[in-house]
């Protein structure tokens, strides 16, 4: 419920009735994951999905009968492919999902709910199983091995980690930061796109004429300043594994200097648009500045991946993708000419008390550049 949260609180603060649906388990395929919400509220309103239209009938009248009784109200919806897809599960499998009341008396899930809102890191765990179903639990109560699960911020169902009950922690961290270096129409394009994708952006530039609001509507920051010192005034905490930096000056003394910084920071994407000349006389310009082979192959650059476009959305579009791209460990390929899972990766902790916990997919931090569209 944390991904609406922003919808859900107002109604919770009001005291409307409302009830959430969560995804606890999917097995095979589906169009979303676990902690995938949608609410409905008590005169029929829906917010949110759960699987992109397949079930969400189902999933209302659900939510209603826990309007109705306010007792938690569990179902699975698909058996097997076959039975999946006759029951209107598009992508076969099966999804359990878990009904419930909001409580705006309950402190922990108003305390997670208004953390998710404000866009700080939130966390909420919720007993799925057995006679506590719907039960909220403190995640700071969890025990050390529980917690180490979750340092990637992921939601994730936890079988029997709660008196033998199983535990769907609920998680959600700050959006992801997508710095924008330079405010030409690429930068705008890009700022457009990425926030579009849930991107907190920021764009930076020493031209204040550059720099507005009209130009960057979407964009959560605006900074007026050379892009090698916005970067290397960043407080450590401003930055994570999940920020991407774009260099689109266009200015080889504005672009030498902020790769080179960028590249000096822990942050899990550093590109730069330019023709391959470009690229090539950039890079000697790079090593001159004593930036190694090792932190050069970091950078994506021509930037983006090689989709044929050639407008400033298309390009926004295409650097989009290989910051995701990059981000998951996918290949850029098209899935058709891919075999397996279409989703990567699995939510279910295989057992809460095993001290190793699945990795979350590994973001490679040297991936050649795609060509520019």
């Amino acid at each position: 419920m944390l991904e609406i949260a922003r919808d859900l609180l107002p109604l919770a603060r009001s005291g409307s009735p409302v009830a959430v649906v969560t995804v606890t388990r999917v097995a095979s395929s589906a169009p979303r994951g676990v902690g995938a919400a949608m609410a409905v509220t008590g005169d029929g309103a829906v917010l949110g999905s759960i699987s992109g239209g397949c079930v969400e009938a189902d999933a209302v009248v659900l939510a209603h009968a826990a309007l109705a009784t306010g007792r938690p109200q569990s179902a699975r919806f698909g058996f097997d492919d076959a039975a999946a897809h006759a029951a209107g599960l598009a992508c076969g499998g099966q999804v359990d999902v878990l009904a419930q009341r909001l409580d705006p008396a309950d402190a922990i899930t108003m305390r997670a709910l208004e953390g998710a809102a404000a866009d700080r890191p939130a966390v909420l765990a919720v007993v799925t199983t057995g006679p506590h179903t719907g039960l909220t639990v403190d995640a700071t109560t969890l025990d050390a091995a529980t917690t180490a699960c979750l340092a990637d911020r992921e939601t994730r169902l936890l079988p029997g980690a709660h008196d033998g009950a199983d535990l769907l922690v609920l998680q959600r961290a700050p959006r992801a930061r997508l710095i924008v270096l330079g405010a030409g129409e690429h930068a705008a394009a890009l700022c457009h796109v990425g926030a579009a994708a849930g991107f907190a952006v920021t764009v930076c530039d020493p031209w204040a004429t550059l720099v507005t609001r009209e130009r960057f509507p979407a964009a959560d920051e605006l900074v007026v300043a050379l892009p090698h010192e916005y970067l290397a005034g960043l407080a450590a905490h401003e930055t994570d594994a999940r920020t991407a930096v774009c260099v689109l000056t266009h200015d080889e003394r504005l672009d030498v200097p902020a790769i080179h910084q960028a590249l000096s920071m822990p942050v899990g994407f550093v590109g730069a648009m330019g023709a391959r000349a470009t690229v090539a006389h950039r890079a000697a310009r790079l090593r001159d500045a004593g930036v190694d082979d090792v932190d050069l192959a970091r950078l994506h650059s021509p930037l983006g991946l090689d989709l044929g476009g050639s407008t400033p959305e298309e390009t926004a579009l295409s650097v989009l993708a290989e910051i995701v791209a990059s981000r998951h460990g996918g290949s850029g390929h098209a899935l058709r000419e891919a075999s397996g899972p279409i989703h990567r990766g699995s939510a279910v902790v295989p057992h809460a008390r095993a001290t190793a916990c699945p990795a979350p997919p590994t973001q490679s931090l040297a991936r050649p550049g795609g060509t520019r569209p």
